[in-house]
């Protein structure tokens, strides 16, 4: 399914949704919108889509204004909260959140003055701090590799695991793989660790696997940011054990790649496009200036990327 086909899917959605509110007088909203800043390219890609998201809508809507803050770390994004309550003023929120449980409270906090609430992605430990959550689907982003890599090693192997950060979406990943391989009692997760989706940490992380296992058939990424650190520490140790390497999100230099067929262990990943923070900013701001809400909850399908649909995945003008 193409990014145009799911974005489609997700409007109808949301509009058949819409039609069964009543519609409130039009007002002026103030969103605000709370992201992570660019430290690995998945996040310049949310920083891309948020600031397109912007241009685009405020020009199609005059009684629309839109705030983008972008943070280093969790304490300064729940500071930029609490600025965006009470100077900025906004009555609408979109929240990337850094981390799940450090940024419920802050949110709860801008939710209790009245801002209506959308969640993206690294879910809340506390949904009642939310109105609505748009991500895409965990589940699949976990069970897609688990599978991938069990039919690849034909059910027997030795793996590890690198996690993003300490999230509500991580733990679903984890889980959704580790169900999966209990399928697999042949197939041995040797450790999981988190590289918190940054390059220099799997490079780290990975290092330490290669020193404490002598034999590993295959690394799951779990992001494609993570994947190229991991290529670097393998190709720094001169390791040759390792059969497949499966990242996460559909970058674009991973796509083609795969596409490419340039590197027997990168044959496949699983969608996860950073697009989703512009549809959830449209979605909540056309809502809201229609006195109206968000479903609960929107999931965007994760597929499975391989080479024979790599071409449906390949942005090559995207940061990501």
């Amino acid at each position: 399914m193409t990014t145009f086909t799911r974005r489609i899917a997700l409007t109808a959605v949301a509009a058949a949704a819409f039609a069964s509110l009543p519609a409130l007088a039009q007002e002026k909203v103030n969103l605000g919108v709370s992201i992570p800043a660019a430290t690995h390219s998945f996040m310049g890609g949310i920083n891309y889509w948020a600031n397109q998201a912007k241009k685009d809508l405020e020009k199609q809507h005059k009684d629309l204004k839109i705030t983008i803050k972008t943070a280093a770390n969790a304490p300064e994004q729940a500071n930029q909260l609490q600025d965006l309550s009470t100077v900025t003023k906004i009555n609408a929120l979109v929240v990337f959140p850094f981390e799940s449980a450090a940024l419920t409270k802050p949110v709860a906090q801008v939710k209790a003055k009245g801002a209506y609430v959308t969640v993206v992605d690294r879910g809340l430990t506390d949904t009642s701090a939310q109105d609505a959550y748009v991500a895409g689907d965990n589940t699949a982003f976990g069970k897609i590799p688990a599978e991938y890599i069990a039919k690849q090693l034909g059910g027997k192997g030795n793996v590890v695991a690198l996690r993003g950060i300490a999230t509500t979406l991580d733990n679903e990943r984890m889980d959704a793989f580790n169900t999966v391989m209990k399928n697999y009692p042949d197939i041995k997760l040797l450790d999981a660790k988190y590289a918190n989706w940054n390059r220099d940490d799997a490079f780290k992380v990975t290092q330490d696997y290669l020193t404490r296992f002598k034999n590993i058939d295959a690394i799951w990424a779990a992001d494609d940011d993570m994947a190229v650190g991991v290529l670097k520490a393998i190709e720094q140790a001169k390791r040759d054990d390792i059969k497949l390497i499966f990242g996460g999100a559909g970058a674009k230099g991973m796509v083609k790649t795969i596409m490419d067929g340039k590197d027997k262990r990168l044959t496949a990943d699983v969608s996860y496009s950073p697009k989703f923070i512009y549809d959830a900013i449209k979605l909540t701001a056309e809502a809201r200036l229609k006195g109206q809400k968000l479903p609960a909850t929107t999931i965007i399908p994760s597929v499975l990327i391989t080479k024979d649909n790599a071409k449906d995945f390949y942005y090559p003008d995207s940061p990501f």
